[in-house]
């Protein structure tokens, strides 16, 4: 199985779209808690408070996660994270 979530840093309002095979490292990692790149969005903002899953759905392959996580970063798809959000 195969995630794409979106992180919400809870400090800064902020969000993180990604995918991966394995959510729980993941956010240990956009969390400082597992190395990670010092280059990365999450890493940069990590003084900016916590990353907490904010939303996430499930594929068979990761070639449909990347399209979605693709989706998610369009126009529309930042839409969509804005609409949930204001929820």
């Amino acid at each position: 199985m195969y995630f794409v979530y979106v992180l919400k840093n809870n400090l800064t309002n902020k969000t993180y779209t990604g995918q991966t095979d394995n959510i729980e490292k993941r956010i240990d990692r956009h969390n400082g808690k597992l190395p990670n790149k010092l280059t990365s969005f999450t890493s940069k903002n990590k003084n900016n408070g916590k990353w907490e899953l904010f939303y996430k759905e499930i594929f068979n392959t990761r070639q449909e996660a990347i399209i979605r996580e693709k989706e998610l970063k369009s126009y529309q798809g930042r839409l969509f994270i804005k609409n949930l959000i204001s929820r």
